[in-house]
């Protein structure tokens, strides 16, 4: 198998948003009203090479974001919180095919989870089996939904997603798992918590693991240290999430991508694993 990391333009935010401050709906009232904002930030999406068929993990952002209207005016985050930079060129289809794989070969499409950043690039997908949890086509579902900063409105018409149900199936730490490969060389995992339906894909190469985690932290050193997003709306799954996370890695060397972290490429493309001994709060990463 081979994995591309593919960045579809990037994205700023408020600046308490990878590191949420307070607790509850004062951790979201804060990240609101902050003034700072963040480097850009990398959207990343990713394509893997399997044998039994391209699989496209997240289809990135789309460069409909900088129409007058596309992020709605009457969002307060939406409208205020975040800036998103994606050129036509930037969107996941035109890389695919400069890679060699046309997005109608591509087999299988897994949602991390649906905020548009992530399903933005949808539309290039008509041909694919779109597969998504059934917690998060409910979350992201009608007016709720939209509250909730999910675009659904710009979801395409021909989405008729497999709703994906994770059994009970243990996967080390984790207490439920699919795999979606006959091989089950990938196997889909549940990490609620940024979004209540959000599961990522775990690639299995020998004694080392890739695990694609979506937002399931923005960055792997906010994951050690334990730290929750100023968005996500439950703190507690998403502590639970990331301490399973960690568990994985103690049990065999795994790879940690998430989207919006600037070293992912670079952890993925020399397979650097988690650290072995996570370090304390405001302890640099070695290598970072």
């Amino acid at each position: 198998m081979k994995i591309h990391v593919i960045q579809t333009g990037t994205v700023a935010v408020k600046s308490r948003q990878p590191r949420g401050v307070g607790t509850g709906n004062r951790r979201v009232l804060n990240t609101l009203l902050d003034t700072v904002w963040s480097e850009p930030l990398p959207i990343f999406a990713y394509a893997i090479e399997h044998p039994e068929g391209v699989i496209v993990v997240d289809t990135g952002e789309t460069s409909r974001t900088a129409e007058r209207g596309y992020l709605p005016a009457w969002h307060p985050y939406l409208r205020y919180s975040v800036r998103v930079w994606v050129s036509p060129e930037e969107e996941m289809g035109p890389q695919l095919t400069r890679l060699g794989t046309a997005p109608r070969d591509v087999r299988w499409v897994v949602m991390t989870h649906l905020h548009t950043d992530h399903a933005g690039g949808l539309r290039h997908f008509p041909h694919s089996e779109v597969l998504i949890s059934r917690l998060e086509m409910k979350a992201a579902s009608g007016l709720q939904g939209r509250v909730r900063s999910y675009l659904n409105n710009h979801f395409p018409r021909w989405l008729d997603p497999t709703i994906i149900d994770l059994d009970t199936a243990r996967y080390g730490p984790f207490p439920q798992s699919m795999p979606l490969t006959r091989a089950e060389d990938v196997v889909l995992l549940p990490v609620p918590g940024h979004t209540p339906g959000m599961m990522v894909a775990l690639v299995e190469e020998g004694d080392r693991r890739v695990l694609l985690a979506g937002d399931a932290s923005y960055t792997q050193q906010l994951m050690l240290e334990r730290a929750v997003d100023g968005v996500g709306p439950d703190e507690a799954a998403q502590r639970l999430a990331h301490e399973r996370i960690r568990a994985l890695a103690a049990e065999a060397p795994t790879v940690y991508a998430v989207a919006h972290d600037p070293n992912t490429r670079r952890r993925v493309e020399s397979r650097e694993p988690v650290p072995a001994r996570p370090p304390q709060p405001g302890v640099p990463i070695s290598g970072r």
